[in-house]
């Protein structure tokens, strides 16, 4: 392989977990704004503030009528996530990595999408001539939160399953709790109590999971077969692909800004609500019964 291409790969958390978009359009023009920064003094999360405020300005431009300003949105939207790819490539280029950059990159997204249902709701209620939308722009966070979360835990499990170095992200509550103690600045107090909220979500709703993991670390401690890493990542794989990439940011976008554009915005809040939280409801099934498969082994 050629070295260009081992360092791209190296930018990455693992090829097998980037969607199609991420694989062809974001990640390797996050690759090559990474590679410029690397020396210049920007830290990683320096790129994420940059990222949250460029994301922050999509929800006010879908606000507008004018399609040259809604387009705005889009690109601001594009580039924001761009800029997110670029934060974690440079931080894996450089080797400049913390928790507290992981967690602020993570919360990066929800400040985009809420700024991005208060101005939907909005504009609802500017067409219609009711605040009564601001209940579906509510569930809609509270759901895109949900699913964000799962899928979030979805793949970082997947990462565990890579490779110990891969998978030295994916944490259980304890050690959560552990870290929050730890951490002695504000900010960092704050990220990490949501953060405990976070991880109780996803192990409370992946039981099946939980078991499958006690009981190889009981066999197998950190040292799982490989047999077994393939096994779990070829069924991973498919279950990313068949469903649980549609809960990511290129699944919901293309249908963001298909309905911006289209002036029908309502179509987004029947999407996150009904459709994304059926495939969640399917995702979540569908992995318990892998992770069922493997307890016993």
């Amino acid at each position: 392989m050629h070295t260009s291409n081992k360092e791209y790969e190296t930018s990455l958390k693992s090829i097998e977990t980037e969607n199609y978009p991420d694989r062809w359009f974001y990640r390797p023009i996050g690759f090559h704004i990474a590679k410029k920064l690397r020396n210049t003094g920007i830290t990683p999360n320096m790129v994420t503030i940059i990222s949250i405020f460029v994301g922050a300005a999509a929800g006010p431009l879908f606000y507008c009528n004018d399609r040259l300003l809604i387009l705005l949105g889009i690109i601001s939207l594009i580039i924001a996530n761009i800029l997110d790819c670029v934060d974690g490539q440079l931080a894996r280029l450089t080797g400049v990595k913390s928790e507290i950059g992981r967690l602020l990159d993570g919360f990066a997204g929800d400040i985009w999408f809420t700024l991005i249902y208060v101005f939907l709701a909005l504009e609802l209620k500017k067409e219609y001539g009711t605040g009564l939308f601001f209940i579906p722009a509510v569930i809609a966070g509270l759901s895109h939160l949900v699913q964000a979360n799962i899928t979030d835990y979805y793949k970082t499990l997947h990462l565990y399953f890579v490779s110990k170095e891969k998978g030295q992200e994916f944490h259980n509550i304890d050690e959560v709790r552990s870290q929050y103690r730890k951490n002695k600045s504000l900010a960092g107090k704050v990220l990490f109590f949501f953060y405990i909220r976070y991880t109780s979500l996803q192990e409370s709703a992946t039981p099946k999971l939980q078991q499958m993991l006690k009981n190889l670390r009981s066999k197998y401690g950190d040292d799982i077969p490989n047999d077994i890493r393939t096994d779990f990542r070829r069924q991973s794989k498919r279950l990313m692909k068949q469903f649980i990439d549609f809960m990511t940011f290129n699944g919901r976008t293309i249908v963001l800004f298909a309905v911006v554009l289209a002036g029908h915005v309502w179509i987004y809040f029947f999407y996150e609500i009904v459709i994304l939280n059926i495939i969640l409801a399917i995702s979540i099934y569908k992995h318990e019964k892998i992770c069922a498969s493997f307890i016993e082994r």
